[in-house]
């Protein structure tokens, strides 16, 4: 029996400790729609950290929206300004982001959702920095 929990000992608690780290620090994920491109392929799978510092104008974040896991670009930080319409102009409050993407004509983002800004606390991951 000795012998058996060595045997195992191991490999458990390396399939414990990159459990906890996919859960928890890494991302990865999958983008099936050409929503990112020409950024992110349809089809690609991404990797990102889930620990981040001060996210910024032009990071890809992975985040959700009601049912969905979506990855956009952050277009708007708190304090910027953004235009909703010809007529309206909204102030993105503290703690939100307004989120697009790079191809408009493929997916939906904050310029079509009733209220277009994403709290903080829906975004997953930070996707590490896109070199094209």
């Amino acid at each position: 029996m000795k012998k058996l929990i060595q045997k195992w000992t191991a490999p458990i608690m390396c399939g414990l400790f990159l459990f906890l780290c996919l859960r928890f620090v890494f991302f990865i994920g999958y983008v099936p729609t050409p929503s990112m491109e020409p950024a992110i392929s349809a089809g690609s799978y991404v990797f990102g950290l889930r620990v981040f510092d001060e996210l910024q104008r032009g990071d890809v974040v992975v985040f959700r929206l009601e049912s969905q896991t979506l990855t956009k670009r952050i277009a708007a930080v708190p304090g910027d300004v953004i235009s909703v319409d010809d007529f309206t102009e909204l102030e993105v409050p503290t703690g939100y982001f307004n989120m697009l993407e790079e191809n408009p004509t493929e997916s939906f983002d904050s310029r079509h959702w009733e209220h277009p800004f994403i709290h903080e606390s829906a975004i997953l991951a930070r996707l590490f920095p896109i070199l094209n």
